[in-house]
């Protein structure tokens, strides 16, 4: 038996599998659509911890909001530069705004997630937006996020913002998220799957509807994560609440990091709570790497060629469908092979006792 032809179609049955997952969730994953009843107010919250070089073009895009009435409440999280003075004198302008300070951090709880939950409990409207401060949300998001859920009965509406990639870096790391949602999430997170297994959601453009985030337990029941738009989905899945994920390219903009160094910093902090586990990741990687790389291996073999020429095609679809740069189709193979690294070198560091951390925090017990 000739062993490379062999591998060459199993790499091709690997690559089938998320080409056709991708095929369906192109076409199930849909923008937003719905108007806002009378009386909603969107609550837009923002955790902030050292943030002034993003906090202004934050608010400015925030306060373009229209057909929705929203309030904005900022959480200064013991920043040390400008955040807190820049923020009070929006406040000052516009009386939509609000500057809250986080206490200090109890034991047991992540940063970003301590000061969502302060941020819900100061909230006052009959939606929360939670976004990041690096995100710049489009005039009529919290509208359309407010009207969906409405429209729907979706507890929670969430996407993944139009991610602004401008190194190579950026390039090698970001585009994995969008791809592994289309491609690998059945039914992509869609409210028809109720399985918190099935669950997703970007944390940094997620809308809850108030009752159901309390009656979830909202941030608290999550204390301990850093993955949190994932972990709340989960969590509110479990209590029978529907979730959902919408193209979010059309709400908002975000450019999470500027290089690599901070790519692989920001990802390996979230990759305990999802692929790094000593079962998950074995399986992840056959999965990965036997559809997008292995096949390099055994060219020129037809089945070889055409499990690649999936693999570039659905990336071109997904890259094309939201909004992504094109030049960073032909770098999928690179971008594949260092989701898995960032993953393994996640998985060591757990095994070693090496604490997550982001922004000057450590958290042993998520590593």
């Amino acid at each position: 038996m000739d062993i490379d032809f062999t591998w060459a179609w199993i790499a091709l049955a690997l690559a089938m599998f998320p080409a056709s997952m991708g095929v369906v969730n192109l076409f199930l994953v849909r923008p937003a659509r719905g108007t806002p009843p009378e009386g909603t107010l969107v609550s837009i919250l923002i955790p902030a911890r050292n943030e002034a070089a993003n906090i202004a073009a934050c608010l400015d895009a925030v306060l373009a909001s229209r057909g929705v009435a929203v309030e904005v409440v900022v959480m200064d999280d013991g920043s040390t530069d400008a955040t807190p003075t820049i923020v009070a004198a929006y406040a000052a302008r516009d009386a939509r705004v609000r500057l809250e300070a986080a206490p200090p951090l109890p034991a047991g709880w992540t940063g970003k997630v301590h000061a969502c939950a302060r941020l819900a409990a100061a909230a006052r409207g009959t939606h929360f937006l939670f976004i990041d401060a690096d995100v710049r949300l489009a005039p009529d998001a919290a509208a359309q996020m407010a009207g969906h859920a409405a429209r729907t009965g979706t507890a929670m509406v969430t996407g993944v913002p139009r991610q602004v990639i401008g190194s190579l870096g950026e390039a090698a790391t970001v585009p994995m998220i969008n791809f592994l949602l289309f491609c690998y999430l059945p039914g992509g997170g869609r409210a028809f799957t109720r399985r918190s297994g099935m669950a997703a959601a970007c944390g940094q453009l997620l809308l809850v509807e108030r009752e159901g985030y309390f009656a979830a337990g909202g941030h608290e029941a999550v204390r301990g994560v850093l993955h949190d738009g994932l972990a709340l989905a989960r969590r509110m899945r479990e209590h029978g609440l529907a979730t959902e994920i919408v193209e979010g390219h059309g709400l908002a903009t975000c450019r999470m990091y500027a290089n690599f160094r901070d790519s692989w910093a920001g990802f390996i902090k979230n990759a305990r709570e999802g692929m790094a586990t000593p079962v998950g990741l074995p399986i992840w990687t056959v999965m990965l790497a036997g559809a997008h790389l292995w096949p390099f291996f055994f060219l020129p073999r037809p089945a070889a060629l055409l499990a690649l020429a999936l693999g570039f095609a659905l990336r071109a679809a997904v890259t094309l469908r939201v909004r992504e740069p094109w030049w960073t189709i032909p770098l999928h193979p690179l971008t594949v092979a260092v989701a898995l690294a960032i993953q393994w070198a996640a998985l060591v560091r757990g095994l070693l006792g090496r604490p997550a951390g982001w922004k000057g925090r450590a958290y042993p017990g998520t590593a």
